[in-house]
């Protein structure tokens, strides 16, 4: 079972840098490290929300964290260079698909590029053993089937962040294959699915527009609700993450592409996510969950998606440790708690010691 103790057991006194670590997820992977003892440097641009759970967990507060664009390839080999990282985990991205239609050359140079000037870096420092890519289950070419995507179907994405993503994925296989074959550092890529819990305040995700929705005393509008995707709570990824980039560490035999993802009775449509989310809410007290259909006509995005993750769980014996219920009730109770003036790096404390 891999989990807060098992992680610091092996990133204590470990030097790792991350980047994106201003964005939802970043935040949460560092206050782990930084649970777990890991010396922590972390590479991003100012959190791209405000409210921010970067800043309102205060995540600065045990780590060295450098503002700088993953365009920036001089900034980045600098920092590299000087705080000598054993493990890179690489978050930083454009992360939404309708952000990515508005802006495609940011997104396509944020996501290849930066990947790019990251894998670059690793390369001319020397001390770095342990490199992982973190993409997206959109990765895949989606056909729209019934069954999970396999680590060897093809790549390909529809809309510029999915295709970018897929694109990042081709350039760390590149790299892996021209410059790593020397063994010195092992080189993987994760594809998690849609993550969900406390302190995501972005624009256009479904758990974001819930809470807002609650807040301001009005039903919440679910765009496609019979769109079906592979939620997770932010934990099972995280963890998932740190145990391949530690596996592969030890021995870099476990380096490769893996799919972390929930099983299958997991995967809901949003409708039943938001109704799942609404029945939560309303066991609390206070405003009261309901959600409406609206779609409003936007680009296009994928319909049906699932992950098969047998390789993880073979390689492993990795399992998801939360089913959906789970999942959302824990992210109720910290925007629950955030919302009433709790402090948020308490609950997420909390939540990441009970994991």
């Amino acid at each position: 079972m891999y989990n807060l103790e098992t992680c610091k057991s092996f990133y204590e006194g470990k030097r790792v840098l991350v980047t994106g670590h201003t964005g939802f997820k970043g935040s949460w992977l560092c206050r782990i490290l930084e649970l777990a003892g890991a010396q922590v440097t972390g590479y991003a641009l100012d959190p791209p929300t405000d409210p921010s759970l970067f800043r309102i967990a205060r995540i600065a507060d045990e780590m060295e964290s450098v503002t700088g664009d993953v365009r920036d390839l001089e900034r980045l080999q600098e920092v590299c260079a000087r705080t000598r990282p054993e493990i890179v985990l690489h978050l930083a991205a454009q992360p939404i698909v309708r952000d990515s239609y508005k802006d495609p050359v940011l997104t396509y140079g944020t996501n290849v590029m930066g990947t790019v000037h990251m894998l670059e870096c690793v390369r001319t420092t020397d001390s770095v053993r342990s490199f992982l890519n973190v993409t997206t289950d959109k990765v895949y070419e989606n056909r729209e089937w019934e069954y999970g995507y396999r680590e060897n179907d093809p790549l390909d994405g529809y809309d510029p962040y999915s295709n970018s993503k897929s694109c990042s994925e081709l350039v760390t296989h590149g790299y892996q294959k021209s410059f790593f074959g020397d063994g010195r550092c092992a080189i993987s890529t994760a594809r998690a699915g849609n993550v969900i819990g406390g302190g995501d305040f972005a624009n256009d995700r479904i758990i974001p527009d819930c809470v807002r929705a609650v807040a301001a005393g009005q039903p919440i509008a679910v765009r496609n609700p019979y769109s079906t995707r592979p939620f997770q709570h932010v934990m099972e990824p995280l963890f998932a993450y740190l145990m391949i980039a530690q596996k592969q560490y030890e021995n870099i035999e476990y380096q490769g592409y893996y799919n972390v993802g929930p099983d299958d009775c997991d995967c809901v449509t949003t409708g039943e996510l938001v109704t799942l989310f609404c029945e939560l809410w309303n066991e609390g007290a206070g405003a009261r969950a309901s959600w409406e259909s609206r779609h409003d006509g936007g680009p296009h995005e994928a319909n049906f998606l699932k992950l098969d993750c047998s390789k993880i769980k073979h390689v492993f014996g990795w399992q998801p440790k939360l089913r959906i219920r789970e999942a959302l009730a824990l992210t109720v109770e910290w925007s629950r708690a955030y919302l009433d003036g709790v402090d948020g790096n308490a609950i997420l404390d909390a939540q990441i010691r009970g994991f």
